[in-house]
């Protein structure tokens, strides 16, 4: 607020992580330059309707009258509006309208989401001609920004060192430092796996193990086969995450619950599977009209336990209450997923945690171990000649990108035969916790972790982790060095070695990887120093018995470093 009144700059950029209060943040800056005269009228453009009359509850608060009901060709609306609240695709439906409106008065814009103004040709073309008129514009995003040849309009893009344009926000507040303040609250991802059966087109029947390498089109089959509410697997997360969201209400009372579906009918088939689960219907959410928003207000402000909705409660969208998330849609791309975490992680007061389901997809992995990491836009990689030898894999990535619907549309040549859930780990603050052996669903084990306490600061989350990973491990040896020496001897079906190398070699890099963020230590040294305190070769050529000891080393430092 203070670097904006002191350098009163036309255009300003604000990338801040959903939750840490860009809402709040752009009214006080449109109330102050109300009151100093400096504009006359407020425009706001927001991604949806709902979202619309969002903004326009949250102006009322601050006492600026705003019309979410405005359209662009309507000319004047009642004078007792200082501003309008419009939606990208609205502008570019009419902008020179709304070019004029700007005109009239000394405006200032509020570009919500901005990124959206790059999902289509018009609508950026659109932003442009109908704001270039206006006094001030602050854009708002609070999602990492994709990677294409179209700037955004109002963004100023700087050369990075490999002389690709990105853009330069004027302000930045990442995830990192919002938890650090306490601003939004810890997430705690917790990972399921399992065996899924399907048939192809060809009628072949295949098994596989969400989770584990796989083609690209194969990982789709066993996520959809997951996803599939006649199967066990979503049954039984769904049945988890209510006994996570049981826990959470013992501190946070009226916390609620979101499942993210892919489409209608399997939204109608998860909140019948939770009305069975739980004996309570939960509030269905099919589309972006107003008795969607309608339903989406009632449930804020109510105590119900859940909500389904299909993807559209995905951004920007405030239901403070929501503590515990389901990630059942096919969709995974980095913007996506970063803007449905959002919905979870405002915090109302400190100590509330988040908890989000997830499938064992590395892409969905990869996200939520990534959380903290803030991206620009990328005006796509210079090329400096026709040899370059990342021209091509660059434009084979953007093409796999831009094909996601065809893609979806081939995957319905496939029957779901049956999927059972098995919980994997939890990922949190980039690291892993859980690896010491399957888990079962129902288990005691699996409550050791969906029974963390609903009130806890982000260190708090991460000791607790760290000390329950470590009594797991303990009971396990303690239990293998107290079996008889018959039942020893006995035939057993054992884990063949290189699964137990791999489950070992994954648990390690998660705690380094937490170790990083700790102390900021790259990994390579972190791995350097190991080795050097246990001895042995680099990890990836490790046995089992030097990588428990790099484990066990690790965990030391951590305790040392916590006393």
């Amino acid at each position: 607020m203070r670097q904006y009144l002191e350098e009163a700059p036309k255009d300003f950029l604000v990338v801040a992580t959903p939750g840490a209060g860009k809402t709040t943040f752009a009214l006080s800056v449109a109330k102050e330059l109300l009151e100093r005269r400096v504009i006359d009228r407020l425009t706001i453009v927001a991604p949806t309707e709902h979202l619309k009359v969002q903004w326009a509850a949250a102006a009322a608060k601050v006492g600026i009258p705003v019309d979410p009901a405005y359209a662009a060709g309507q000319g004047r609306t009642s004078k007792e509006y200082i501003g309008i609240a419009v939606t990208y695709a609205g502008v570019s439906v009419n902008p020179l309208a709304m070019r004029i409106r700007t005109e009239r008065f000394r405006t200032m814009v509020i570009l919500d989401e901005i990124h959206h103004a790059g999902d289509a040709k018009s609508w950026g073309e659109g932003v442009l001609e109908a704001f270039g008129p206006a006094s001030r514009r602050l854009a708002l995003t609070g999602t990492p920004f994709r990677s294409d040849i179209n700037p955004i309009p109002f963004v100023r893009y700087v050369d990075g060192p490999d002389g690709v344009p990105r853009s330069a926000a004027d302000f930045a507040y990442g995830y990192e430092h919002a938890l650090a303040d306490h601003v939004v609250r810890p997430v705690l991802f917790l990972a399921y796996s399992g065996e899924m059966q399907w048939r192809t087109k060809a009628g072949d029947e295949l098994t596989a193990r969400l989770g584990e390498p796989l083609t690209k089109d194969m990982t789709a089959h066993a996520l959809r086969t997951a996803l599939d509410p006649k199967g066990s697997w979503m049954p039984s997360v769904l049945e988890a995450a209510d006994k996570r969201l049981s826990e959470v209400r013992r501190h946070v009372p009226d916390a609620g619950a979101l499942v993210i579906a892919t489409d209608q009918e399997s939204a109608r088939a998860y909140a019948k599977l939770i009305k069975d689960i739980t004996g309570e219907s939960a509030t269905l959410v099919l589309s972006d009209e107003k008795a969607a928003s309608k339903r989406i207000s009632e449930f804020s402000d109510s105590d119900s336990r859940w909500m389904v909705a299909v993807r559209m409660v995905s951004e920007g969208v405030d239901v403070p209450r929501l503590a515990v998330g389901v990630w059942a849609t096919t969709t995974s791309t980095p913007l996506f997923f970063a803007q449905a975490v959002g919905r979870f992680v405002r915090a109302r007061k400190r100590g509330e945690t988040a908890s989000i389901f997830l499938p064992s997809v590395p892409r969905l992995l990869e996200f939520a171990s990534e959380l903290e990491v803030q991206r620009d836009h990328v005006l796509g990689r210079a090329v400096k000649d026709e040899d370059d030898i990342f021209a091509a894999e660059e434009d084979l990535l953007a093409q796999a990108n831009a094909a996601e619907a065809a893609s979806d549309e081939q995957l319905g040549n496939f029957e779901s035969l049956g999927s059972a859930a098995v919980f994997d780990r939890v990922l949190y603050d980039g690291g892993e916790f859980g690896h010491e052996g399957e888990v079962s669903v129902g288990s005691e084990e699996e409550m050791d972790f969906l029974g963390i306490p609903g009130l806890l600061d982000a260190d708090q989350v991460r000791d607790l982790l760290q000390t329950r990973q470590s009594e797991r491990a303990q009971k396990k040896r303690d239990a293998a060095a107290s079996r008889p020496a018959s039942e020893a001897a006995a035939p057993r079906v054992e884990t063949t070695a290189h699964e137990q190398l791999a489950v070992l070699r994954r648990e390690l890099n998660g705690l380094v990887a937490a170790w990083n963020h700790r102390t900021g230590q790259p990994h390579g040294v972190t791995h350097a120093a190991l080795r050097k305190e246990c001895g042995g070769p680099p990890a990836a050529v490790a046995t089992a018995e030097q990588l428990r000891a790099r484990i066990d080393k690790i965990r030391d430092w951590a305790v040392q470093r916590r006393t």
